[in-house]
């Protein structure tokens, strides 16, 4: 493809090879949200348009706030890698991928500038628009690949996205004492905080033991959304602000 036109105002197109068909021409309905993780943006940009990279987004934001578009929207973007959100295993053929130019961990994580954040805010919301995406079904690519990936990282500010109608979120439970379940500890409580995470839409085995991708997903979920300690150890604050994300979706309170 060697052009085509923007889906989204404003955004500059630079078409990248790496793409094809969604599977059953299926309409996206998930946002994953990643950090380039490279220290060179213009580099990172290169990269996803490189055939021999078999990677790409359908867009790229520049820290000054400049939007490329890489791959349409009716086409299948190369991004998330194996994955999996609320028992969809191919999400690239779900989703819509937008890279942020960040360095990420490798780098300490650092900010992301305003400019960033405000055409982030704006794409997400046109994207949104138009494909009837809901608020909670926009997510970190370490979301829907725990263990396996960490960006946006700890450091990305949902709870901005969130105050200006952009994904879901909840200010976190303060940290304190109590109780709380890590790794190796087996029983019902174990298998109950499983099945709020499966049932937000996380990819974990509900069998009762903290096992390894236990752990991996509690971190996973720590990192989007109680950023203060990401430790793997299910307690209480991350228990409750699970249990009020949850009871905030329309369709839990559907049920």
């Amino acid at each position: 493809m060697n052009h085509f036109a923007a889906d989204h105002v404003g955004a500059t197109v630079i078409p990248s090879p790496n793409f094809g068909p969604r599977a059953g021409a299926r309409e996206p309905d998930v946002i994953v949200l990643h950090y380039t993780g490279m220290p060179d943006h213009e580099q990172a940009l290169s990269w996803l348009c490189n055939p021999d990279s078999q990677v790409s987004s359908h867009y790229f934001i520049h820290e000054d706030g400049r939007i490329v578009q890489l791959v349409p929207e009716s086409e299948r973007a190369w991004h998330a890698g194996k994955s999996c959100w609320g028992g969809e295993s191919d999400v690239n053929s779900a989703s819509i991928g937008i890279e942020i130019a960040n360095a990420g961990h490798p780098a300490g994580l650092p900010e992301f500038p305003t400019a960033q954040v405000d055409a982030l805010i704006r794409l997400c919301r046109d994207c949104g628009r138009r494909w009837q995406i809901a608020p909670e079904r926009i997510l970190a690519h370490s979301d829907v690949a725990p263990i396996r990936k960490l960006d946006p990282g700890e450091n990305f500010p949902w709870g901005r996205l969130h105050a200006e109608g952009v994904g879901h979120w909840v200010q976190p439970a303060p940290i304190g004492g109590g109780r709380f379940f890590q790794l190796g500890e087996v029983g019902q409580p174990i298998e109950a905080l499983q099945s709020m995470l499966s049932l937000y839409g996380y990819d974990v085995e509900i069998n009762g033991s903290f096992d390894q991708r236990t752990k991996g997903v509690v971190e996973a979920f720590q990192r989007h959304f109680r950023t203060e300690r990401v430790d793997g150890i299910a307690d209480i604050s991350t228990i409750d602000t699970l249990h009020r994300l949850l009871t905030s979706l329309p369709r839990y309170n559907r049920a």
